[in-house]
């Protein structure tokens, strides 16, 4: 084979773009939500992806997401800017500054809270971030709850000032790098910054979902130079080659990629199982009490 015939590489093209959708969520904080929507339901194995603001409070006005349940999934939290605290029913209790990664296991079921921290509701200032939303595996369903938290300092980071690029990678592994938190499945998870006219490549393997989410700049992406804008997603085709990414301005990128469950899916609020049946155990386990509660906060004076 010649060289040239071995330098030939499939471009992947991108198949869709969905506007994330503005919209309001907990007790009354903004997002932007590309999935689900009418649009697209689900993008197997993510079932949610929320960028939360960017919203600039006053003191004291700050909202989040009080005590809720979950069932059958995961919750990924990374924070770009503010301070959020987590509190749930495992005894689990963490603050997201900016820069920090949470990745909690709901499993077989968990109460949590996601709530401004009082140190920001007291200053008020800019909050941005992501939620995302793992399925998990009907063998794992019914996991322990887990909870892992990574500040920002313990965040890998691979740099490249001549090729203009800067990739913070929060699950799996790239250009060598391996992200610390571990998951179910081999899922890819990074937050991707260029230079304008900085390429970022990246090589998928046949059958994955793949996906890229702007939430600042512009980008030219797949192998037709689809435009891509802020508060915007590209999905890829699922055929093995590069996901190919051009910044046309400064950008700021997440870029997702994971094998897809090919399970059935039943979803209902904060609960999502294989079947009808068990979102019926999950809201009755929940209303008798089975999930257990949030413990109290100890007051340290």
């Amino acid at each position: 084979m010649s060289h040239d015939a071995k330098a030939v590489k499939h471009r992947k093209s991108v198949t869709r773009i969905v506007v994330g959708h503005q919209a309001m969520e907990g007790a009354g904080f903004l997002i932007h939500r590309p999935f689900p929507t009418h649009e697209l339901l689900q993008i197997d194995p993510f079932l949610l992806l929320d960028e939360m603001g960017p919203i600039s409070y006053a003191p004291g006005t700050a909202q989040g997401a009080p005590d809720h349940p979950h069932r059958g999934f995961e919750t990924v939290t990374y924070l770009l800017a503010g301070e959020m605290e987590h509190r749930d029913s495992a005894g689990h209790v963490g603050t997201l500054r900016p820069g920090d990664l949470q990745w909690m296991t709901a499993g077989a079921g968990v109460v949590h809270s996601e709530m401004p921290s009082a140190a920001f509701q007291k200053t008020g200032g800019l909050m941005h971030g992501f939620q995302l939303w793992v399925n998990l595996a009907a063998k794992d369903k019914r996991a322990i709850p887990r909870y892992q938290e990574l500040s920002a300092s313990h965040v890998q980071i691979v740099e490249n000032s001549v090729l203009g690029e800067r990739v913070k990678v929060l699950a799996g592994e790239y250009r060598g790098v391996t992200a610390q938190v571990k998951t179910h499945q081999p899922i890819l998870y990074l937050d991707v910054e260029l230079k304008t006219d900085a390429e970022f490549v990246l090589e998928v393997q046949k059958d994955l979902t793949n996906f890229v989410y702007v939430y600042e700049g512009s980008l030219e992406a797949g192998g037709e130079g689809a435009q891509v804008l802020a508060h915007q997603l590209a999905l890829f085709d699922t055929v093995q080659g590069e996901l190919f990414i051009k910044a046309k301005t400064p950008s700021r990128f997440l870029v997702l990629a994971a094998a897809p469950l090919r399970e059935p899916v039943a979803r209902r609020g904060p609960f999502v199982m294989n079947t009808e049946q068990e979102i019926r155990e999950a809201i009755l386990d929940y209303q008798a009490g089975r999930f257990a509660k949030i413990p109290p906060k100890v007051d340290k004076n």
